[in-house]
């Protein structure tokens, strides 16, 4: 009889739990018997095909035996394992019978295991309130119901106008009060009364200011969530009446009466009328072999214009926004893109007066702006904490080998604050025609004639127009000029090297769409101020279609 050895087989390091065996094969070849020995240590990590061609090649094996070797490998390997599972077990119950590991702990840790691992066993999901109602809503709106719904919206839309106008009123009477007061001090200084006196009174005049505020904001917030819980719970009750075969009062429940409506008064300052005066329309095609169809505006308009709430002239009250309603749960969205500072608050400038549009009406959907506002700097201070770090990591080991003052004048800076061509988003369905609004912080040298198409402001836009392409903002309104409103330095060349700019860069942007969203027909609207003037704009709609390619309309005309 003649031995065969084979080397251990090694087990991987990571098992604790190893035993070695020897696996003995036994074989005739003619007279002789021949005895295969291989040393394996358990639990085998390679798997047994790759083992028996193994040993086939190393020891030279007739064929032969191929098959019945590698059926002996295999129920060796198998019956070899299930023994030491076994033993695993065994020792596994003697532990939890002598009490060494709770039976409880263990029973919930294996009732969590199963119920994570096996679909049919799992907990469903809750359904979200929000999903729900945005599926009940969207409904509602694309039925007869619609009208109903804007109507109610606008009912709600009046009374807080009435409340904003009752609180700027008394506002007004106060600081009237206080300018009187103010004055007579004044003229009362350096006789018998002194500069502390002044500032005292300066003082008492500022907390009431802020005692007044507050209180009108605790009331605005109060009735903005009573009107967000009520018209909710109406929507809903609306649906199930509808979804209702036997109700039949449900025609009544969706109509309204013209005198049920409430008009809002005409002198309060409240009611905006749509101040367009200019406008130009383009349909061009980008792409270098598979064209898409775009649209492009050009206006002269108030870039809040598209959030204020219109009427629409004939009926007075109905709400100029259905088709913004329509489009709320769809994929095709309206985004704006608002030039801000570096500060995310809502205290200044065109942040305050966007500010102000969205808190006229109540959003039923989405959290109010200052809610918005308040997650995104959470979200900015979290992530300019993340940047820190690691530039922190990097400035020390660049000192190290010699030193970088830019790095550390980065880190010293307020992080709470936003770079030039970052942008945050905030979502409205209160808004007269947007959903979107990108809020693109700009810097001061947006003034500057020497910008180029490495801007962070032109960066930015291009990074707005991918995340339109992504979620589905199919119209885009952008400030052509970079500004929102017009200054001195402003001139006719520096206007058209701007416009020029930035038509050329979006154009490029929007060849890259193609590439991000597979070609879909968009509508961007390039948007001036109003104080510039007719010559100019007419000058910048001679402009676009050079740039740009428009489509030419074709005469068809019959040979006889």
């Amino acid at each position: 009889m003649q031995k065969i050895n084979q080397k251990k087989m090694k087990a991987s390091k990571g098992n604790t739990y190893t035993r070695e065996r020897e696996f003995l094969y036994t074989f005739n070849a003619g007279n002789q018997c021949f005895v295969l020995t291989v040393p394996l240590r358990f639990p085998v990590q390679e798997n047994a095909s790759h083992l028996h061609g193994h040993l086939m090649l190393l020891h030279d094996l007739p064929c032969f035996i191929e098959n019945d070797l590698k059926q002996s490998l295999s129920q060796f390997i198998e019956g070899e394992t299930i023994k030491d599972h076994d033993r695993e077990a065994e020792v596994a119950l003697e532990a939890v019978k002598s009490g060494e590991v709770d039976m409880h702990q263990l029973a919930n840790a294996w009732a969590k295991a199963y119920t994570e691992t096996t679909l049919e066993h799992a907990r469903p999901e809750e359904p979200s309130w929000d999903e729900d109602f945005a599926d009940v809503y969207h409904d509602l709106i694309h039925s007869p119901a619609s009208e109903t719904l804007l109507n109610l919206e606008h009912n709600y839309f009046v009374s807080i106008s009435e409340l904003i106008s009752e609180r700027d009123v008394e506002l007004k009477k106060l600081r009237e009060r206080q300018g009187a007061e103010m004055d007579n001090v004044m003229q009362e200084l350096g006789k018998s009364l002194t500069d502390q006196d002044v500032n005292a009174l300066a003082a008492k005049h500022f907390e009431s200011q802020q005692v007044l505020e507050n209180k009108w904001t605790s009331e605005l917030k109060q009735s903005t969530a009573i009107q967000k819980q009520e018209y909710q719970e109406w929507v809903i009750k609306l649906y199930q009446d509808l979804k209702n075969p036997n109700n039949t009062s449900i025609s009544e429940e969706i109509k309204v009466q013209p005198n049920q409506l409430r008009e809002s008064i005409e002198g309060n300052g409240r009611l905006y009328e749509e101040q367009r005066q200019l406008e130009e329309s383009f349909t061009i095609h980008l792409g270098a072999q598979l064209k898409t169809m775009h649209n492009l505006r050009l206006l002269r308009a108030d870039i809040l214009d598209f959030c204020k709430h219109k009427r629409n002239h004939r009926s007075g009250v109905k709400l100029h926004r259905l088709q913004t309603a329509l489009s709320l749960y769809s994929t095709s969205l309206c985004g704006l893109v608002l030039l801000v500072d570096n500060r995310i608050s809502s205290y200044s400038g065109i942040k305050r007066d966007f500010a102000t549009v969205c808190q006229e009406c109540t959003d039923f959907h989405f959290p109010g702006i200052q809610e918005q506002l308040e997650i995104v700097q959470q979200v900015v201070l979290y992530a300019r904490a993340q940047r820190s770090s690691k530039s922190k990591r990097q400035n020390d080991s660049v000192n190290r080998n010699g030193g970088n003052e830019d790095m550390s004048k980065n880190i010293e800076r307020n992080q709470s604050n936003i770079l030039p061509g970052e942008f945050y988003i905030t979502r409205h369905s209160n808004l007269s025609e947007i959903h979107v609004a990108f809020h693109l912080c700009v810097d001061d040298n947006v003034r500057s004639g020497n910008i180029t198409a490495r801007d962070p402001a032109i960066m930015g836009l291009r990074n707005i127009l991918k995340v339109c392409c992504t979620h589905d903002i199919t119209t885009i309104s952008i400030p052509l000029l970079l500004v929102h409103d017009m200054s001195e330095e402003m001139t006719i060349p520096w206007c058209l090297k701007r416009a020029e700019l930035v038509f050329k860069c979006v154009k490029g942007f929007m060849m890259e769409m193609a590439s991000w969203d597979g070609g879909i027909s968009r509508t961007v609207q390039f948007l001036v101020p109003q104080t510039i003037s007719e010559e100019m704009f007419y000058q910048l709609s001679n402009m676009l279609p050079q740039i740009f390619r428009v489509s030419s309309t074709l005469t068809l005309t019959s040979k006889h």
